[in-house]
């Protein structure tokens, strides 16, 4: 399968100064997706502006026509199933059917408080998690839906006319760990993974490689006790959390040389942060856009 590239546009511009532009922008260069972060605050944007990321994409629907769209990633940790089905299944119309969920256990970030609750463990994260794909599922692809569990219940929940992809809107789930490689098999379209974060500060590139082969060997595995082919999965990388961080975007050479790595491995799709001054994005514009539109016609 040839290489996509994407793109993740954060949402901390207006949209009439500056964020309209950038999506737009983005289907121009030829990304294959446009996805956005699905927080209520994020890091060292805390204090900077930062909106939500479902209205976000909506407004992107409506100036954008080929481009898919999506979140990266979604979490239970302020969200809820059936809440969150009735806006995805609104933005997939919107959108004509371009939206791709991008979902994952969610972390210890500012989500995990800002609604007053203590925060999860990883053990109870990956409970939560556990229900609220195959629940989301569910809801996505079923008129109506009554389920009470341990953490989420749905009673009696419409969803009409449900999604315009048909049986719903793929699921690219993001997981490293046992319980959550089996949701990917189970329920994914998709698997998305930033690397294995215990190298980020200290790790090489080529440890980083051989971990991600880890992952994705992982992955096969879970595959294949759920009696699925690994190879139905896209695979998707969300760059710059790994040890090369943003280096790759600092000349079309040095992103061929890192995509080409990667796509050895078995990645189908590359995900690079759009250019964002004075943060861990900051990257030349001029090149971000020539390694848009040039760099994986290099890759053979």
């Amino acid at each position: 399968m040839s290489l996509r590239l994407s793109t993740v546009i954060l949402p901390v511009d207006r949209w009439h100064e500056g964020g309209r532009a950038k999506w737009q922008r983005a289907e121009e260069l030829g990304f294959h997706a446009a996805y956005t972060y699905d927080h209520l605050s994020w890091r060292s944007f805390r204090e900077e502006t930062w909106f939500g990321a479902l209205p976000t994409l909506t407004a992107a629907a409506v100036v954008t026509g080929t481009m898919r769209l999506g979140t990266l990633v979604t979490s239970p940790n302020f969200r809820h199933p059936v809440t969150l089905a009735k806006e995805l299944i609104s933005l997939d119309d919107v959108s004509g059917g371009r939206v791709t969920l991008g979902i994952g256990a969610g972390g210890n970030g500012f989500d995990a408080t800002a609604l007053g609750q203590e925060p999860w463990t990883p053990r109870e994260r990956a409970d939560r998690f556990g229900e609220f794909v195959p629940l989301l599922d569910r809801l996505l692809t079923e008129g109506a839906v009554s389920q009470r569990g341990t953490f989420y219940t749905a009673e009696e929940a419409r969803n009409i006319p449900g999604c315009v992809q048909s049986p719903r809107l793929p699921f690219a789930v993001a997981a490293t760990g046992p319980r959550g490689l089996k949701l990917a098999a189970r329920y994914g379209q998709a698997w998305v993974t930033t690397g294995d974060p215990k190298l980020f500060e200290d790790g090489t590139p080529e440890q980083s490689v051989e971990a991600l082969r880890g992952q994705i060997e992982k992955l096969g595995k879970a595959c294949s006790e759920t009696g699925r082919d690994v190879a139905e999965l896209d695979k998707i990388l969300l760059t710059a959390f790994t040890p090369d961080r943003n280096r790759p975007l600092e000349s079309v050479d040095a992103f061929v040389d890192f995509a080409g790595r990667h796509q050895e491995l078995g990645f189908t799709e590359l995900v690079v942060h759009w250019p964002i001054p004075d943060s861990d994005f900051a990257t030349d514009p001029a090149v971000f856009e020539r390694i848009a539109t040039e760099a994986l016609a290099q890759l053979g």
